[in-house]
């Protein structure tokens, strides 16, 4: 679960990391008031789940209140669902610095990443100057060392007062990682001021999904979602991915799923959404099917392969689903595995054609969606 970054300034916040003043608001009536506990110059910050934001023209840098007016609404009306704004005063900034918490799989670690150009796109800074990036390995089980967090401020190149809260902001940062259960914590940037005041200009936070049931500060809401079948689903518990293809998938298992979506691209198709429906969920047939006409897809492909999770069993939803819902499109069938001779005749029996390889049930959805017949 992505938190928004006023939600993950609150946690910074509330374990001793500064951040500059700020006010919520959700319409443009509460920026006066806003503007008012910040002070001008101020910046308009679009409070949405997506990197690039300064890009998109969704940061907006304000001297005035007629400029705050102006470019209030211009978010608020923008095609990019605004629905909140962080209305944050202008942090006087020396320097910038990137920083980082995450989990590598690799050595089963923590891995903090420090880079001392903070605001850059730390992958492409990867690529072009690796030797810029700073990352000390944490062992789970022993915690971050003192001694780690000073060779990571050294490696910096900080020195006096910075080094010290520079420091102390890395202790804390790792903390609120590990009370939060985070899959990231990431301060980018991490402002220094003319005042050598450290101070988090943006906060990104990501909580482990199978983490919630520890994790009850923050409720699912539709805001967190960009499409209504995605917050559907997670309200369902149904691994779901919204594209704008033509293809819906729904399909058994995350490395078939993933294996599926891939072969559509291959033979030149779209995808519309990404659905998994098996494991624990295989016998939500009818619910992955409403999800997925919810797009404007001109196909559904289901492709699963069942071992615990019975072929048979799964056919049965979708003929149950099909004749429930009256689905307004094609649907593509390859249901393998545990009962699949029982599955092909439920199949059948409902006027499906049972196909019994992924790759020619690709085909056939690449065909269908292009305007071929079924």
């Amino acid at each position: 679960m992505k938190l928004f970054e006023y939600q993950a300034k609150e946690v910074f916040k509330n374990i001793g990391i500064s951040i500059p003043e700020g006010v919520v608001i959700t319409s443009i009536s509460e920026l006066k008031r806003a503007a008012g506990k910040t002070g001008f110059p101020l910046v308009l910050k679009s409070q949405i789940l997506m990197g690039g934001r300064g890009k998109a023209g969704l940061i907006r840098f304000v001297k005035d209140q007629v400029e705050a007016d102006k470019n209030c609404l211009e978010l608020f009306e923008s095609d990019y669902n605004v629905n909140t704004i962080l209305v944050e005063e202008a942090v006087g900034i020396k320097n910038e610095i990137y920083l980082s918490i995450t989990v590598d799989p690799v050595t089963a670690s923590h891995m903090i990443i420090a880079c001392s150009d903070g605001g850059v796109e730390i992958e492409t800074l990867a690529v072009e100057a690796p030797e810029k990036i700073i990352r000390e390995f944490v062992d789970p089980n022993l915690g971050l060392m003192p001694f780690q967090i000073k060779d990571i401020a050294f490696r910096l190149g900080l020195e006096g007062e910075v080094l010290k809260k520079i420091s102390s902001v890395i202790g804390k940062l790792y903390q609120a990682f590990l009370k939060n259960d985070a899959e990231l914590i990431e301060i980018n940037p991490l402002f220094i001021t003319g005042n050598d005041d450290v101070i988090a200009g943006d906060g990104k936070l990501s909580i482990d999904d199978n983490a919630e049931f520890r994790q009850k500060t923050y409720e699912i809401t539709r805001e967190y979602f960009d499409s209504d079948a995605e917050y559907e689903s997670a309200l369902e518990g149904i691994p779901y991915l919204q594209f704008d293809g033509d293809i819906s998938l729904m399909c058994a298992g995350a490395g078939l799923t993933t294996t599926v979506y891939d072969l559509i691209n291959y033979e030149g198709g779209t995808v519309a959404n990404y659905l998994e429906f098996g494991g624990p969920n295989y016998k939500k047939a009818l619910r992955a099917m409403e999800l997925c006409l919810k797009n404007d897809s001109k196909v559904i492909l289901i492709v699963t392969f069942g071992t615990i999770a019975r072929a048979d069993v799964m056919a049965e939803g979708i003929v149950d689903a099909i004749n429930r819902l009256k689905p307004d499109r094609p649907i593509i069938t390859c249901i393998r595995g545990t009962n699949e001779e029982a599955a092909s005749k439920i199949l059948t029996k409902a006027g499906l054609v049972p196909l019994y390889d992924t790759e020619e049930a690709v085909r056939k959805a690449v065909s269908v969606a292009a305007g071929d017949e079924l």
